[in-house]
């Protein structure tokens, strides 16, 4: 079946349709990973986003029960070069465009996903709409996503890990990976997740060792409202951010975030550690960034900066145990090069679990 996509900024692309056919509209991104569609297809933080992947075949080794980032993925749809319907891997069970119809997700392949990542990188904010009906292209009016973190955040608490002897660790929850969720439990952490409106009365309830803020979709602006809340719970309890928690501990103090010309996305961005001099290559995923300026007068400082465009990776309290990384130290599908910082921070919570910040 033909598939048309047209952009906001006029461009229309034909190719074929795969995956659940409904009309579908989003912002247009793309993904430079060389592998792991399944994980990104399932990342949380890609609701409300059309992702292009740049790598020309997808979906060769089809799609596994045990990879999946979600539940159910939060993306709009898929824009694929060479779509391959007949994986070879032994964990195959499913194909890409078996799991997007499952999950009512459409796609289109066969596209030239080259000219649409040159014009993401050329306009930056760029919009998308996928139909099956030629008709509708002229009539589509650009409509930017907002309010997601309430679609992919848990609605209630869910505890895990209930029998480790490691610290207790409450997660909240702003559309969290499950990677991020294996690395505590591996670490031997007793975790509760929390959801993204979770009060400080809230935490304080269950008495945890530390606090973790996970990635997530969307302007870290829009979580404004909740950050009163929010830096009384860091301010109590060691605290780790990752990409959107990373952000929201930035603007807790001060600081302020700015919309990246075409953001980052894919898995080979080098960052380097300002305290050692060591450069990482990390996976990332965001389309907002700290603006470094507004660091000067908070008590943050700067710890990592990306080597590409020298952007804020993270930050770190002058004073309390409170830090922060851009980038996915879980890193599913790799490099787990900064694996080891989920150890630091638990190790931190091991040391501080038995002081009280009150």
């Amino acid at each position: 079946m033909k598939g048309y996509l047209v952009l906001s900024t006029g461009d229309i692309f034909e190719g074929e349709w795969f995956g659940s056919v409904q009309d579908c509209t989003g912002e247009v991104v793309f993904n430079t990973g060389m592998t792991g569609y399944q994980e990104v297809l399932s990342d949380p933080s890609y609701a409300g986003q059309i992702i292009t992947f740049t790598y020309p075949l997808i979906g060769n080794y089809g799609i596994n029960e045990r990879d999946f980032e979600s539940i159910k993925p939060a993306c709009r749809a898929l824009l694929v070069g060479d779509l391959c319907q007949q994986p070879s891997h032994y964990e195959s069970g499913y194909t890409l465009s078996e799991v997007a119809e499952k999950y009512g997700i459409g796609g289109l392949s066969g596209i030239d996903t080259r000219a649409i990542t040159h014009i993401v990188r050329t306009h930056g904010e760029v919009y998308g709409l996928l139909t099956t009906e030629q008709e509708k292209l002229a009539s589509f009016i650009p409509q930017p996503v907002r309010e997601v973190v309430p679609g992919v955040s848990v609605v209630s608490v869910q505890e895990y890990g209930k029998e480790a002897r490691g610290p207790h660790v409450v997660l909240i929850d702003y559309g969290y990976k499950k990677s991020i969720l294996q690395s505590l439990l591996d670490g031997g952490c007793r975790v509760t997740v929390m959801p993204y409106n979770v009060t400080y009365n809230q935490v304080q309830a269950i008495d945890p060792d530390g606090v973790f803020l996970s990635n997530g979709p969307g302007d870290p602006k829009e979580i404004t409202p909740h950050l009163g809340e929010l830096k009384k719970i860091v301010e109590i309890y060691p605290t780790m951010g990752i990409c959107l928690g990373h952000q929201l501990i930035s603007l807790i103090y001060g600081c302020d975030t700015e919309r990246l010309p075409y953001g980052h996305r894919g898995s080979n961005h080098p960052v380097k550690d300002l305290r050692t001099g060591k450069v990482y290559m990390t996976s990332q995923n965001h389309g907002y960034v700290v603006k470094e300026d507004s660091l000067s007068k908070t008590p943050l400082v700067l710890t990592f900066r990306n080597v590409n465009d020298k952007s804020v990776e993270g930050v770190r309290h002058k004073e309390l145990p409170i830090w922060s990384v851009q980038f996915h130290p879980e890193a599913h599908a790799g490099p787990q090069d900064t694996g080891h910082l989920f150890t630091e921070f638990i190790q931190q919570c091991q040391v501080t679990g038995e002081k009280s910040y009150a």
